[in-house]
């Protein structure tokens, strides 16, 4: 991918998974933007990792990532997302990173009307809950749709440095509460009467309310899906904290 985006063979290219074994760091200009491309070691699954020089390339790879503002997770369309793919899905989110997937070689895979949406459909399922990504379907070998893929990824980094006025957080959050209270718990109506964003690398959001250790995972759900609904947080993370007032 990396080659095929910068034009020249900068990297060693193998079939062979885990052939590029350091991070390599390559400057880039597209849509007069200039990008450092960071091409992380390969990674093979943890059962195929018996030498040394192997299990520092995951470390790299790893520090790679606290490097980046966007990370291209690329898959293998033939294979699917696998056990390893989605630890390293996870821990992207984790560390609060944006994340684009690419389904690579899709070039190798036999089509039908409903190929596309229908291999999306498994992939979100299997990345949930956080499956609100932006995912395309490339070939790194055909060159398609990887000037795409870079474009993406800027949005995805416009959408985690957006800011929210707190006005406009409480006119439309409040009105979402408003239309889906909180459960109540142990006989106690939970009330959050007060919205604002908090300034930090990942988008976070500070809901005040009277019983704030009493909201559950399924209505913390519900106010990330009005978030990203309605402001567009595609490819972010969201932080939500719940604070007493």
């Amino acid at each position: 991918l990396l080659n095929a985006l910068i034009g020249q063979e900068r990297t060693i290219v193998s079939e062979i998974a885990g052939t590029t074994r350091d991070t390599i760091h390559t400057h880039y200009n597209l849509f007069n933007k200039e990008f450092i491309l960071i091409d992380t070691a390969g990674i093979r699954r943890k059962s195929k990792v018996h030498e040394d020089l192997e299990f520092y390339s995951v470390i790299r790879a790893i520090k790679a990532m606290d490097e980046a503002d966007v990370c291209l997770l690329v898959l293998d369309a033939v294979k699917g997302i696998g056990a390893q793919d989605l630890n390293i899905f996870s821990l992207a989110a984790t560390k609060g990173k944006g994340i684009v997937l690419l389904v690579n070689k899709w070039d190798l895979m036999e089509k039908e009307t409903n190929s596309v949406r229908d291999y999306e459909k498994q992939l979100k399922d299997r990345i949930a809950p956080f499956s609100d990504v932006p995912i395309l379907f490339i070939s790194a070998k055909e060159k398609t749709r990887i000037h795409k893929a870079i474009e993406v990824c800027l949005e995805v980094y416009e959408n985690k440095q957006r800011k929210i006025s707190t006005s406009e957080l409480n006119e439309t959050m409040l009105k979402a509460i408003e239309s889906f209270h909180p459960p109540v718990v142990r006989g106690h109506p939970i009330k959050i009467k007060y919205v604002t964003q908090i300034h930090t690398h990942v988008p976070s959001f500070a809901f005040f309310c009277n019983f704030p250790d009493d909201v559950k995972q399924p209505y913390k759900n519900y106010l990330e899906n009005q978030l990203r609904e309605k402001f567009n947080f595609k490819g972010v993370p969201v932080r939500l904290f719940f604070r007493k007032k």
